[in-house]
């Protein structure tokens, strides 16, 4: 029977693939309109690509806000956890809540509230405001950005799915890359004097088109016996993220104060309280937050193991190489920007071509985007030892090629195995599960890196500083390369 359109949002009836049933939470119920269109996959997009632009969009901004707001290095380190621990923290929840409430209603109420708290982080005036604003803002990210992963398991299938994960994925890699490019230019533009407070208000158009989007193009979906919240499983895993993500990120520039040894000291016990309350949940018949038995699906196991040295190699890079480049090599925040533009151009056509590639070769091609990930790094390295510090855009070009072309090859994939085994009945707390491992990856990689690069700058120099960061990213291409050969040949 044809579908019949009758108000924005909804459809008249129409034919339907059978309901999904599986494991425990029950099927799922899904609005007449079961797929999800081509505007409405856009619109998904946009949301999954604004909370990875923010998380990097600050990174070139970062010395004009402590000139304009007077903060030191601690506060504008704070400016970047803010956000990303309170984002990574809520993200399982967010998804948990999607599935209780409905998928789009917290999407929808997520992109609002990411709109309001950008406008927050435009208008601060001073640097706590702007820390407070930037908390707010990784909140209202965690409530929208599960709800995209968890859209398309419920809505797609077959090829469609396949080729929705990829531009997905495709989305969050050139998000990261973009969002550092941008936020160059928006500064340089200085758009009506707004200078850095440009890279925040710049998401309230965006969002109010968006939203528009979301209302008339993303179909609603939920779970039919959506569990309770878990509570202490919440509240443990917000401790366990709490005191592992922001001493890490903060202690360096705090001078590692008692109270960042006494948190991460606090972690391994938070961590094993969290485990074990989850596991005990699950072996009564519950629904715990994050299901131990989630982690007996292969694909999703392995797929979070390769995700950890991508992200923490992906986020160190792009922090220090917007560093090295504006401190370093004294370029403009437009300069340093665009020094990465072929990367991320490289990135999106191979992005493009990637479902093509694993169609032809399966998952062999995260090894191989391993394998010329590692030759792009190389070359950067090249390039810093005999040119630094004229560094730019061209001397960088080969590397720049090189590693986009590689980590295009692997992020999208990576995604879809993870996903590929998920039941839909549990897609809110699978893509919760898999963003908070990203975006906890993406957080402890601008601490590790970023304190270990700064930490040889201060000795030996920003170049010292780069080339040895550059070498331990190495070898985490290197464990990624590895740990790839064990994923299954072929993914959905």
């Amino acid at each position: 029977m044809p579908t019949t359109q009758t108000r924005a949002g909804t459809a008249g009836p129409t034919t339907a693939a059978p309901p999904a049933t599986g494991a425990p939470g029950g099927r799922v119920t899904v609005h007449p309109t079961t797929v999800l269109s081509g505007a409405g996959l856009l619109t998904v997009l946009i949301g999954a690509a604004l909370p990875l632009i923010d998380f990097f969009i600050v990174n070139v901004a970062l010395p004009t806000i402590g000139s304009d707001l007077h903060a030191g290095e601690a506060l504008l380190e704070l400016v970047v956890a803010g956000y990303g621990v309170a984002y990574a923290v809520l993200l399982v929840l967010g998804g948990r809540l999607g599935d209780r409430f409905g998928r789009r209603r917290l999407f929808i109420g997520g992109m609002a509230a990411f709109g309001v708290t950008s406008l927050a982080c435009g208008l601060a005036p001073d640097a706590w405001s702007l820390i407070g604003a930037r908390v707010a803002q990784g909140m209202a990210a965690a409530l929208m950005l599960p709800q995209v992963l968890a859209t398309i398991q419920a809505t797609t299938q077959g090829h469609r799915r396949a080729r929705a994960m990829s531009l997905y994925g495709a989305t969050a890699g050139l998000s990261m890359v973009a969002g550092q490019i941008l936020g160059g230019v928006l500064i340089a533009a200085d758009i009506a004097g707004t200078d850095w407070r440009a890279v925040f208000l710049v998401n309230v158009p965006v969002v109010a088109v968006a939203l528009a989007l979301a209302v008339r193009t993303v179909p609603p979906t939920r779970a039919a016996r959506p569990a309770p919240v878990d509570l202490a499983g919440t509240a443990l895993l917000a401790v366990s993220l709490l005191t592992l993500l922001l001493p890490l990120t903060e202690g360096r520039a705090a001078g590692w104060p008692l109270w960042t040894w006494a948190a991460l000291g606090v972690f391994p016990f938070a961590a094993w309280g969290f485990y074990a309350v989850e596991r005990r949940l699950d072996r009564r018949g519950h629904t715990p937050l994050v299901p131990p038995s989630l982690f007996r699906l292969v694909t999703l196991r392995r797929g979070l193991v390769l995700i950890v040295p991508f992200s923490m190699g992906f986020s160190g890079f792009m922090f220090v190489m917007a560093v090295a480049l504006q401190q370093g090599a004294r370029l403009g925040p437009v300069a340093a920007g665009l020094a990465l533009a072929p990367l991320a151009g490289v990135f999106f056509v191979f992005s493009v071509l990637g479902p093509r590639l694993v169609r032809r070769f399966g998952t062999r091609v995260v090894t191989a985007g391993a394998g010329l990930q590692a030759v792009g790094l190389l070359l950067i390295c090249l390039a810093a030892w005999r040119d630094w510090p004229r560094l730019d855009a061209l001397t960088l070009l080969p590397g720049s090629v090189f590693a986009g072309a590689g980590q295009a090859l692997q992020l999208p994939v990576i995604f879809r195995v993870v996903m590929s085994e998920v039941p839909v009945e549990r897609a809110g707390v699978g893509s919760g599960v898999m963003i908070t491992t990203q975006q906890s990856s993406l957080a402890l990689g601008v601490a590790v890196l970023g304190s270990l690069f700064l930490s040889v700058a201060d000795g030996g120099g920003l170049r010292d500083g780069l080339l040895v960061t550059l070498a331990v990213q190495l070898a985490g291409v290197a464990v990624t390369a590895a740990l790839s050969t064990r994923l299954p040949r072929t993914v959905g």
